[in-house]
Order: structure tokens, then sequence, then C-alpha cells
């Protein structure tokens, strides 16, 4: 994951929370959470560059509409990704630690 954008990392944990997101629905939880649009232009390539990678699969709804999915290695990255972090900061959320 180390060669991944941020943009990039945050559509792989999208795409990780939901159910067979579209690209829509993905842009919409991007967009509230960066709290400014996401342009086609910067999404679709991104997402294409995850399947490209083999972290996401994209499967096909109908003839307009794509979906993703989290492939076992992009799951592994993520993984990867947060026992990293683990080791740089400590998580501890009120009553557990």
């Amino acid at each position: 994951m180390y060669d991944l954008t941020g943009f990039q990392r945050d559509l792989l944990y999208v795409i990780a929370g939901l159910e067979k997101p579209h690209g829509l629905a993905i842009k919409d939880e991007l967009e509230s959470y960066y709290e400014k649009e996401i342009h086609h232009g910067r999404l679709y390539p991104n997402l294409d560059t995850l399947v490209d990678k083999g972290l996401i699969d994209k499967g096909e709804l109908d003839r307009r509409t794509n979906y993703y999915t989290l492939t076992r290695r992009g799951q592994r990255e993520i993984d990867a990704r947060a026992d990293w972090e683990g080791s740089y900061i400590e998580i501890s959320f009120d009553g557990f630690e």
C-alpha cells in the first residue's frame, strides 16, 4: 500500500466498508468526508488503478453501472496498513484499551 496515494487508500477503505458500491456511492462517501466535490476525472482513473494493482475487482450491475469489491489482496493490504499504523500510534476508545 506504500505506493498508493492517500486518495487511493481512502477509496480502498470506502469500498471495504460498503457492500458492492457503485462509483457514485463511492463518490458520495468521499465528498462527505472531504467536504468538497470529487470529479469523475479523478475518481474513475484511480479506481482503475486499484483494479490494475489487484486490490479491487470491478463488476457490472448493468450496461452503465459498475460495482467494486475488495480483493483478498486488498484486504491484506488494509490489514497490514492498520498493523503498521498501530505500531506508531495507540488508539484508545472510552472504556477500551
